[in-house]
C-alpha cells in the first residue's frame, strides 16, 4: 500500500482519483497552475503545489515540475488520470528512474500503444486489420490531400499522442482537410504536448466494443467484460 500518491491532473479527474485514495487512508498531493488555485480538486488534496502559469504546456504538461513536487513531498507513486501525461512514454520512464511507481502501463508497453501511430505499425506488423489510414505524421498537408483522395473521403484527423477523442476533425473534402489539419495539430500541441497528427478513413455509426483489461506488476491478470463504447461522445 503506498502512503502517498500525487494526481498529475485537474478538475474531476482529479477529484474521483483522490476520493479513492481518501477512501483507503492515502495522503493525495495535488499540482495545480495558477489559475486553478482555488479549484476544488486543489482544495480536497492533502497538500497541493503550484507548477505554473495556466498554459497547459507552462504547467500539466511540465514533467520537471511535476516530479520535483513529487520529490519534495515523499510521492510514492503517481496517478496520471487521462488526458495530459498520462499517456506519454517519456513521463512513466522518468517515474521508473525515480523509483516512484506510475499508476498505468509501463514506458515500454506505452512506447508501443501510447502513439496511435506506433500502435497502427505495430498491428500492421502483427497482420491484424486496420482502419485504412496513413501510418506516418502528417508534415505537409498539400501531400496528405493525395492520401486523403486515396483513402477516400470523409476522413478524420487524429492527434497521435491524444486519448479521448480530444481534438478529432472530420473532414468531407479538401478544404475542410487543410482546417482540420490546422486544428488538429494546434490542439494537440496544446493540451498533449505533442503536435503529431494523422489521419485514417472515417467510419459511420461504428459499433466500438472494448475488453478493458487490468494487469499489475506480479503477472496478475483479469479483463472487466466487453464495454460499449459506440455511444461515447467525441467520435
Amino acid at each position: 500500500m503506498f502512503n502517498t500518491i500525487l494526481v498529475a491532473n485537474r478538475g474531476e479527474i482529479a477529484i474521483r482519483a483522490m476520493r479513492a485514495c481518501r477512501e483507503m487512508g492515502i495522503t493525495t498531493v495535488a499540482v495545480y497552475s495558477e489559475a486553478d488555485k482555488h479549484a476544488l480538486f486543489a482544495k480536497y488534496a492533502d497538500v497541493a503545489h503550484c507548477i505554473g502559469p495556466p498554459p497547459t504546456s507552462q504547467s500539466y504538461l511540465m514533467i520537471d515540475r511535476i516530479l520535483d513536487v513529487a520529490e519534495k513531498t515523499g510521492t510514492e507513486a503517481i496517478h496520471p488520470g487521462y488526458g495530459f501525461l498520462s499517456e506519454n512514454s517519456v513521463f512513466a520512464r522518468e517515474c521508473e528512474k525515480m523509483g516512484i511507481v506510475f499508476i498505468g502501463p509501463s514506458s515500454k508497453s506505452m512506447e508501443a500503444s501510447g502513439s496511435k501511430i506506433a500502435a497502427r505499425k505495430a498491428m500492421e506488423k502483427a497482420g491484424v486489420p486496420i482502419i485504412p489510414g496513413i501510418s506516418a505524421g502528417i508534415d505537409d498537408p498539400e501531400s496528405t490531400l493525395d492520401d486523403a483522395e486515396k483513402i477516400g473521403y470523409p476522413v478524420i484527423v487524429k492527434a497521435s499522442a491524444g486519448g479521448g477523442g480530444i481534438g478529432m476533425k472530420i473532414a468531407n473534402n479538401a478544404s475542410e482537410l487543410r482546417g482540420a489539419i490546422e486544428s488538429t495539430q494546434a490542439v494537440a500541441e496544446s493540451v498533449f504536448g505533442d503536435a503529431t497528427i494523422f489521419m485514417e478513413k472515417y467510419l459511420h455509426q461504428p459499433r466500438h466494443i472494448e475488453f478493458q483489461i487490468l494487469a499489475d506488476s506480479r503477472g496478475n491478470t483479469i479483463h472487466l467484460n466487453e464495454r460499449e463504447c459506440s455511444i461515447q461522445r467525441r467520435h
